[in-house]
């Protein structure tokens, strides 16, 4: 039963991030851009999460909390770019 739950989160995960890639790629501004490579790093600790519970590890679940504040950070400065041109003030 989990392992076709689990099957089914890659699947989904996966489609997702392709969806995102496009929407990178693709995307008409830079707040498109910058919201598509925030769920892109969603999507990815998603990806990690599972990974963990497939494997039955529990480092895979500190990789996913680090790369959730690495994210935020990153959100958080070019959102900082989007509006002010710089970062550092």
């Amino acid at each position: 039963m989990i392992e076709g739950a689990l099957a089914f989160g890659f699947a989904a995960l996966g489609l997702a991030l392709v969806l995102n890639l496009w929407r990178l790629v693709r995307g008409p501004g830079m707040a498109d851009r910058i919201l598509a490579l925030d769920t892109m790093v969603i999507n990815v600790i998603g990806l990690i999460v599972l990974t963990g519970i497939a494997e039955n590890s529990g480092t895979s679940f500190e990789a996913a909390l680090l790369l959730a504040m690495v994210g935020f950070v990153g959100t958080v400065a070019y959102a900082k770019f989007v509006l002010r041109g710089d970062i550092v003030e």
